[in-house]
């Protein structure tokens, strides 16, 4: 097993504004909440950091703009070992933003404004291109240019790349350029944009994941919070139990099972216990406020590992 693989992270880096209130506002109305957090976010720098942590090498390929936030998205990645070579400072543009909601049982609204995001081009993954063929895996999500990530995602399969793709946020996309990806990792929503089928109960997950499968996708799983996850291929359906906590905040938690699959998969883990190693990472992310603030060391998660294996 290779406990320190290399990921590569193509995708967004967000500062995020987070307000927790006991309910949200009706149009026109001015409430108060209880409390406000900010902190460095996006999909692409949370999936980062989690696999990190985790005890993965990682570098990042993202753009952030020349506003305060700029330099310091970067001394955050600095700051936790992520290699930044690839991260570059956008003028003209602000960083992206992420406002998030969170209610009084944990759950999350997010509207996330991409700005420099929205700027990482084709361009930029040819001059990360070296760096990319030197990976043990490529993570993307949809935080970025739609052109950008099946640009990476073509250029990785030429190159016999591994790649994760995270659908998120929710949007239709082209399924001959996602069957580019090696595992598509959507949750319930997401699934249920691709596909057009509803995803209420663990069996329509099912008919969503195998829909996905069969439009050319090799490698599904359905992440489903509190429910587990599904892993489905073209020959095989199973279903890993959730982790069981209270969570705080949720917020991030997807993030947290992307970042921590990779780190665990590239290690050379097993597929489906590297997705119960993720649900146990996504879990105890709940359990704290905040995005990477809350994701847990190497060490805590080891620990709670072997907790749950001596419980079951």
């Amino acid at each position: 097993m290779n406990s320190s693989p290399h990921i590569v992270v193509v995708g967004s880096a967000n500062v995020d504004l987070t307000t927790f209130t006991d309910g949200f506002p009706r149009p026109g109305e001015t409430i108060f909440g209880r409390k406000f957090h900010l902190g460095f976010g996006g999909k692409g720098a949370n999936q980062a950091v989690a696999a990190r942590l985790c005890g993965a090498r990682v570098s990042v390929v993202a753009r952030v703009g020349d506003d305060l936030f700029g330099p310091a998205t970067i001394e955050n990645f600095r700051s936790r070992g992520i290699d930044t070579a690839h991260v570059s400072i956008t003028p003209g543009v602000a960083t992206g933003v992420a406002p998030i909601f969170v209610d009084s049982s944990g759950q999350n609204r997010i509207l996330v404004v991409k700005g420099a995001n929205d700027c990482l081009s084709p361009a930029d993954i040819d001059a990360a291109e070296e760096l990319l063929r030197q990976a043990d895996c490529v993570v993307l999500q949809l935080e970025v240019p739609i052109e950008t990530v099946y640009y990476t995602l073509r250029l990785a399969r030429r190159h016999g790349i591994r790649t994760l793709l995270n659908p998120a946020p929710a949007q239709i996309l082209d399924f001959a350029e996602i069957a580019n990806a090696d595992y598509l990792i959507p949750n319930e929503t997401e699934a249920e944009t691709l596909c057009g089928l509803p995803v209420g109960s663990l069996e329509e997950a099912r008919a969503s994941a195998f829909c996905l499968v069969e439009s050319g996708v090799p490698n599904v799983i359905v992440t489903l919070g509190s429910n587990g996850a599904l892993r489905v291929g073209p020959d095989r359906f199973e279903h890993i139990a959730a982790y069981p906590v209270e969570p705080v905040d949720t917020t991030g938690a997807g993030d947290a099972f992307i970042g921590s699959f990779a780190c665990f998969l590239a290690g050379g883990t097993d597929e489906s216990e590297a997705i119960a190693r993720a649900n146990v990472y996504a879990a105890l992310s709940t359990l704290s406020v905040g995005t990477q603030a809350s994701f847990v060391t190497r060490e805590r998660f080891d620990a709670a590992w072997a907790e749950r294996a001596q419980g079951s």
